[in-house]
């Protein structure tokens, strides 16, 4: 437990340690034992390090959950309380450490996945925004490849407003920014960044064939020609680009399983969607080599001067909270 009072805390001494090899304390007056779960980077979590950091070192590499189970022997709810616990951490830890940071070149993108059931389900149970589409609006910096900021919400105006907010936050300077042609980027970024941005949109050109049963097609259609938009700005057309966060979506396709298409290991709840994206995200920047920079995103951009542990993220993030 934690200290019942300052007292407590002030006439404590060591007292052993529990299973897991924490620290214990034993007040003096009235004897009371217990741990300081402020120094923990798990919390009230009752698992050790080692085995937090295989089990997100095993998610994070796009193993479900029971598989992660069967594999480690943690129970589910533990892992689910895990990723309940580290997710708002690392989404703290990606808005404090990247923060005003300067840029060129910026590609935006929004993902397509769904929480419990598909928006044409919700539809007909009835049920509440909690559940149904959940876009991921993403951020990448073209040359360091770093994910500058991300949101989860449904592909409207509001969220791609804030999007596009958190944007401005993350960054500083003029920059040029490249997207697809969703409408709602129209409007929200010359008014969010005030024109002090090139922006500029690249919208493709599908072939739509006529074949019977086209409507059940999973794959995209052939593009056949690319249309690019000039938004506010002065934007470079030669370097009007969104294939480098596009290759973003996909490694975020194989790394978390709840996004790999086709699959049943898709989320239930939307806070776990969104703590295990913060997760991996936080991840990708400082924990995970990019196979072209040779490092990672974030030593690449000057955030930091060596490559992270699971570990150290772990601590880093509990120290964000």
């Amino acid at each position: 437990m934690i200290a019942p009072t300052c007292d407590c805390r002030k006439n404590s001494r060591k007292h052993g340690k529990d299973k897991t090899g924490q620290q214990r304390y034993r007040c003096r007056l009235c004897g009371t034992t217990w741990i300081d779960m402020e120094s923990r980077p798990l919390g009230h979590l009752r698992l050790d390090m080692a085995k937090a950091e295989m089990v997100l070192a095993m998610l994070l590499e796009g193993m479900a959950i029971n598989a992660v189970v069967r594999l480690t022997g943690v129970s589910k709810g533990a892992i689910l309380n895990l990723i309940e616990l580290v997710g708002p951490r690392c989404a703290s830890l990606l808005k404090e450490r990247i923060h005003h940071q300067p840029v060129k070149d910026v590609q935006v993108d929004e993902m397509w996945g769904f929480v419990q059931c598909k928006d044409r389900t919700r539809e007909r149970l009835k049920k509440g925004e909690e559940v149904g589409d959940a876009w991921c609006f993403t951020a990448i910096e073209r040359h360091s490849k770093l994910l500058l900021c991300y949101r989860v919400g449904k592909r409207g105006s509001t969220d791609t407003w804030e999007f596009i907010d958190d944007l401005r936050e993350a960054t500083t300077g003029r920059f040029q920014l490249t997207t697809d042609g969703f409408t709602a980027y129209t409007s929200s970024v010359p008014l969010v960044f005030g024109f002090d941005v090139d922006f500029a949109q690249m919208v493709k050109k599908f072939y739509s064939p006529k074949e019977r049963y086209t409507h059940k097609r999973y794959s995209p259609s052939a593009i056949t020609g690319i249309d690019v938009t000039q938004g506010c700005g002065t934007p470079d057309r030669d370097r009007v680009c969104t294939s480098h966060v596009e290759r973003g979506n996909l490694s975020i396709r194989m790394h978390v399983r709840r996004l790999t298409r086709l699959t049943n290991a898709f989320s239930k709840k939307w806070e776990n969607h969104d703590s295990m994206l913060a997760i991996f995200f936080a991840w990708y920047n400082w924990c995970r080599k990019h196979m072209t920079l040779k490092t990672t995103p974030a030593v690449a951009a000057g955030l930091t001067d060596h490559v992270w542990s699971v570990r150290e993220l772990l601590a880093e993030a509990a120290g964000c909270c």
